[in-house]
């Protein structure tokens, strides 16, 4: 530990003494990303966000944090910046945020850049989560750093890595789905799992890279698809826990996890089924979207779900899409 220069030789963080060290000019370079949707980037390129003037403010707050670095971080010495820029190159589905930060003085002012990118990428989440509360903040890093007797340090001389392309929601979800099988019997092994095989191949052969369903008791649907959501799929379809009995949760389950609802799907699962069978009327599925997520309640009968099945064949692709960002705007 006393290779840590915040830690003493017992451990307690600290302060570090540069009473010692020379006083030069100390530049620090950092960068960070906004992940979020196609439509959010055109709106802020046509500056139509609700809250205006996106950019601005974005470059304000992260100037403002850099100023208050030493009041966030409680190690961290109080800085005389002579100069901090802030950048935005807008992509597809990302804003790329890019800090330099400079200083003369006795210790480096990467904390000053790092805080300028964070608080920068926060303030654009803000101005946009009106419309993409899943918008992410990802990939903060120091890209390089000058000055002291280290001299110049750069993320690629050191032999790490640029950050990967942004994990966009659509690059990283688009193609993977989850099927969850809500059984108490199932997942005891006291009844063969019907359903979730059925729904996972026919989700493959859509082209969704998706894993074997997983069984749970009704009583675990919740931490099951929490934990799904968590992971950020593209589709989740459950199978299972949507009737009246006492046990039955899986829309309430589901209820809790959704940003928006989307009832026509809902009303189209039941109307198919009702041509089948009036028991489709007691089915309580929900449909919606959890982030960038779809997540549809089918019922727990083989019946039920080659009929919900069919209702998804042609709305789930373009909903999928939609979503992800990917659909195009006219």
């Amino acid at each position: 530990m006393s290779e840590l220069t915040h830690l003493d030789g017992d451990g307690r963080a600290r302060m570090v003494d540069v009473s010692d060290k020379a006083v030069t000019t100390r530049i620090a370079v950092a960068r960070g990303r906004l992940v979020t949707t196609a439509e959010v980037l055109a709106l802020v390129r046509a500056d139509g966000l609700p809250k205006a003037d996106v950019l601005a403010t974005a470059r304000i707050g992260g100037i403002t944090g850099a100023k208050k670095t030493a009041d966030l971080i409680p190690l961290c010495h109080p800085l005389p910046l002579s100069s901090l820029s802030i950048n935005f190159e807008l992509g597809e589905s990302s804003i790329e945020i890019e800090a330099t930060a400079k200083t003369t003085g006795r210790t480096g002012v990467e904390m000053e850049a790092l805080t300028a990118v964070a608080i920068a990428g926060l303030t654009l989440h803000d101005m946009v989560k009106a419309v993409d509360p899943a918008a992410m903040l990802t990939d903060i890093r120091l890209e390089e750093k000058s000055g002291g007797k280290r001299g110049l340090w750069t993320r690629a001389t050191a032999g790490i890595a640029p950050a990967d392309s942004p994990a966009t929601p659509h690059a990283h979800t688009a193609h993977t789905a989850h099927v969850i099988v809500a059984s108490t019997r199932g997942a005891s092994g006291e009844r063969p799992d019907t359903t979730g095989p059925v729904i996972a191949e026919w989700l493959r052969e859509r082209g969704f890279e998706t894993p074997a369903p997983i069984v749970v008791a009704d009583a675990d649907i919740q931490s099951a698809l929490a934990a799904s959501v968590h992971e950020q799929p593209a589709v989740i379809i459950t199978t299972g826990g949507t009737g009246v009995s006492s046990t039955d949760a899986t829309p309430e389950a589901t209820a809790a996890l959704l940003d928006r609802d989307l009832p026509g799907i809902s009303e189209a699962l039941r109307a198919r089924g009702l041509a089948s069978t009036p028991m489709a009327a007691l089915s309580r599925g929900l449909a919606g979207v959890a982030g960038r997520t779809v997540i549809v309640n089918l019922p727990g009968s083989t019946g039920g779900v080659a009929d919900g099945l069919a209702v998804l064949t042609d709305l789930l692709p373009h909903l999928v899409d939609q979503v992800s960002g990917s659909a195009q705007h006219a």
